[in-house]
């Protein structure tokens, strides 16, 4: 039987958690077993309380001291899959803009990819409830990473993905700098830079049902300025 992990950051999720985590648990996928990590980062609102409450096998969490952000939320993760011997490691939100029923279109394609990334413009533009402004600065984004560093991926800054752990644990994790969600486009880029079979799927992105987005301006300008630092890397064979 394989082993699928999904990785949940949290900061102050307490509106969403327990109802996430209780779709994830019930879902059903032939030869996998699905588990959770809740990487917590203090929530000042009882998130890590309710987790530990559910009492769950197959729900984890580790509880940071502070904020410490997005990206080593997810290397935290990697690290813990890696280290108990997962088959497959999924990035996801709390906030249900990631589907869990989305989850055994992903399995199904990672029988072949080492990389499978939920893109909202792989088929036109498939997001609900965004801002245009916020719209605009995600299209904007990815239009921007990819004519820098040429990653053949139409959702360059996608948060709703998976992976082979085979393939993972080949990527220098200590490596990765980046925390914003500058994040994303630094993993999609080292496992492209490292020959790894990626793929595309088509999800619908709908905007969080409760609790407050994380996005700022920093966020965004470290975005800006990791796709040149990629870019100068990969010159200079330093990834």
């Amino acid at each position: 039987m394989k082993k699928a992990l999904i990785i949940i950051p949290t900061f102050n999720e307490a509106e969403n958690i327990v109802n996430i985590i209780n779709e994830l648990v019930a879902i059903n996928y032939e030869e996998v077993t699905i588990e959770i990590l809740v990487v917590d980062d203090n929530s000042s609102d009882g998130t890590a309380m309710l987790v530990k409450n559910l009492n769950y096998k197959r729900v984890h969490i580790i509880e940071r001291p502070s904020k410490l952000g997005l990206g080593t939320a997810y290397i935290r993760g990697f690290k813990f899959a890696i280290e108990n011997n997962f088959d497959y490691v999924f990035e996801m939100d709390a906030d249900f803009s990631h589907d869990p029923k989305a989850i055994p279109a992903f399995l199904d394609k990672l029988k072949q990819y080492d990389l499978v990334i939920g893109s909202r413009y792989i088929q036109g533009i498939a997001v609900v409830n965004w801002p245009l402004g916020r719209l605009m600065i995600s299209i904007g984004a990815s239009y921007y990473s990819r004519m820098i560093t040429f990653l053949p991926v139409k959702d360059v800054t996608a948060g709703f993905m998976s992976y082979r752990v085979d393939s993972l644990k080949q990527i220098d994790l200590d490596k990765v700098k980046s925390n914003g969600y500058s994040f994303q486009i630094e993993m999609k880029f080292r496992m492209w830079k490292k020959g790894f079979k990626l793929i595309e799927i088509p999800i619908l992105f709908v905007d969080r049902r409760a609790g407050v987005s994380k996005m700022s301006r920093k966020i965004v300008y470290e975005a800006m300025y990791m796709v040149w630092k990629l870019k100068l890397m990969s010159i200079f064979n330093k990834l």
